[in-house]
């Protein structure tokens, strides 16, 4: 866990220098502070399950098993990227991994993964799909209508909540009228919890609860892991709506610092955390000189993928 919180970190911090020195086009939304929540329940998934992430997605897909080089080629629009260069930073995908997608828009995943969880029941299999969203999400009718699809078809989806208190610049509390998100599980009867998404032992074990209650056929459950994105909401974004004493206070329970906090607490050997840091340096920069080096795509592949048929599938892929 501690090694992969370091991954996403420092793959982001990465992505923000680059960023700022013009090397990538378009923008990005990184999750520093959340690296736990992600981190956590995926480590609660069998490879064989499903997630759907949010355009605050490079800790989701990482956590869900993505390579750091093929993911940094993705973000540069190289050709030797997840998509091939043509989803960026907000729709990585790689279905054999269980990635359904990253996605642009605010709550279009919760669909998606209520729609994968009816896939495994009409097929009869036992892969679970969870549903990463953030909180402001949970006020779109995507959310209430797949919710009630899932509650009342018993599909095998958990719905996470990673409530960061803040959609764009809009604090979650002044446009909800509930003191969590996972209150609202009771308007669907299923199980909803909330818990310390800096910790990922706790959004591990409140996760695999739901998984495993997915799995054995009951329906879905809500989970609301609470934490804090430290940067603002893309990067550029000075955060200015936020007060300095909220983000202070937030960056004092940093996820990876308490963690590792935790891990000498517990009489692992600094030394083991240092060297895990210290190949993740090593890792980072390899994968940022890959998609450095990679090609872009060939104007040639433009229509590539756009259709495909049957017969045509797997030339396209």
């Amino acid at each position: 866990m501690y090694t992969n919180m370091v991954r996403i970190r420092k793959f982001e911090v990465k992505l923000t220098d680059c960023f700022t020195k013009g090397m990538l086009a378009g923008n990005i939304h990184t999750s520093v502070g959340q690296e736990a929540t992600a981190v956590g329940a995926c480590k609660a998934l069998e490879k064989r399950d499903f997630i759907a992430a949010t355009h605050r997605g490079h800790g989701h897909c990482i956590a869900k098993g993505a390579k750091t080089d093929i993911m940094m080629a993705e973000l540069f629009g190289k050709v030797t990227g997840y998509c091939r260069g043509k989803g960026g930073s907000m729709h990585v995908a790689d279905v054999s991994l269980g990635i359904l997608g990253a996605n642009g828009i605010v709550g279009a995943g919760i669909p998606i993964a209520t729609g994968s969880g009816l896939t495994s029941k009409i097929k009869g299999t036992d892969e679970v799909t969870l549903a990463f969203f953030g909180d402001s999400a949970s006020n779109q009718g995507t959310f209430h209508e797949s919710i009630n699809m899932a509650a009342a078809w018993k599909l095998p989806v958990v719905y996470l909540c990673e409530n960061n208190q803040y959609g764009v610049s809009v604090n979650i509390h002044t446009v909800t009228n509930t003191d969590t998100i996972a209150v609202r599980a009771k308007a669907y009867d299923i199980p909803g919890v909330t818990v310390d998404g800096n910790n990922p032992l706790e959004v591990y074990e409140a996760v695999k609860k739901a998984v495993e209650y997915a799995r054995e056929g009951n329906g879905p459950s809500l989970v609301e892991c609470m934490t804090f994105r430290m940067r603002g909401h893309y990067e550029g974004d000075p955060a200015a709506y936020r007060p300095k004493e909220v983000t202070e206070e937030w960056r004092k329970k940093d996820p990876i610092d308490t963690f590792r906090a935790y891990l000498l607490n517990q009489s692992i050997d600094e030394k083991e955390l240092i060297a895990i840091e210290e190949e993740m340096d090593k890792e980072i920069e390899a994968a940022n000189q890959f998609a450095q080096e990679s090609p872009y795509p060939d104007a040639s592949e433009v229509t590539l993928d756009v259709y495909v048929s049957d017969n045509e599938r797997s030339v396209a892929r």
